[in-house]
């Protein structure tokens, strides 16, 4: 059974923020709200966790898996992210797009794209994400709440409770947040591409 946390959208609770965070560093296997939809979230090094997350979405390794940055030094940390990259990153975030990047060597492998040796970065706008990754002091390694056969991330925390209650350790629930799918840049081999227009605005990559 999971624990099913209400908390404040605006003005998160930090007694509830730092129990979110405490299952976190246990091993648990999250569901939590960003800009964009509900995310499934856990610990970068967790193998365990991770494998629990690919069985929920029943994914294959060729999934890109994201991590919830809390600001530029985590990502540049993370990733390789050359000055076009890094620029454009700072002028677009906390928003609700993706960055494919080139990883460091501080990402496991297993969290990287097999064959093209990649991650995704996000730095969110959500205040709920961004007061869990303040308390946690690292990224979240994390993927979007779509479940198999479907197209949509699921909106309301209560049908998560009542689909996932078993398969997860914790629901934060932070009202219902429709599905709307991030823009997906990546920034490799020098190259800046919009790879997925979603609802973030980049005008400056428009052609």
């Amino acid at each position: 059974m999971a624990e099913f946390l209400e908390i404040h959208p605006q003005n998160p609770q930090p007694r509830l923020i730092q129990q979110v965070v405490n299952v976190i560093r246990n091993g648990g296997v999250i569901v939590y709200p960003t800009d964009a939809s509900y995310a499934l979230g856990a610990q970068i090094g967790d193998k365990q966790a991770m494998d629990s997350m690919r069985r929920i979405r029943r994914l294959d390794d060729n999934h890109n898996f994201t991590l919830l940055c809390n600001d530029l030094s985590q990502v540049s940390t993370f990733t390789k992210m050359g000055n076009d990259a890094h620029r454009l990153i700072k002028k677009l975030t906390p928003g609700p797009f993706t960055f494919l990047l080139d990883a460091t060597r501080e990402v496991p492998r297993r969290l990287q794209h097999p064959k093209k040796k990649t991650i995704g970065v996000r730095i969110t706008d959500n205040n709920i994400a961004r007061a869990l990754l303040e308390q946690l002091g690292e990224p979240l390694l994390t993927t979007t709440l779509i479940l198999p056969g479907e197209d949509e991330a699921m909106a309301d925390p209560y049908d998560i409770r009542q689909k996932l209650d078993r398969e997860l350790d914790l629901i934060v629930d932070g009202g219902i947040i429709d599905y709307k799918p991030t823009t997906v840049i990546a920034c490799m081999d020098n190259v800046i591409e919009i790879v997925r227009q979603g609802i973030g605005q980049a005008p400056m990559l428009e052609n």
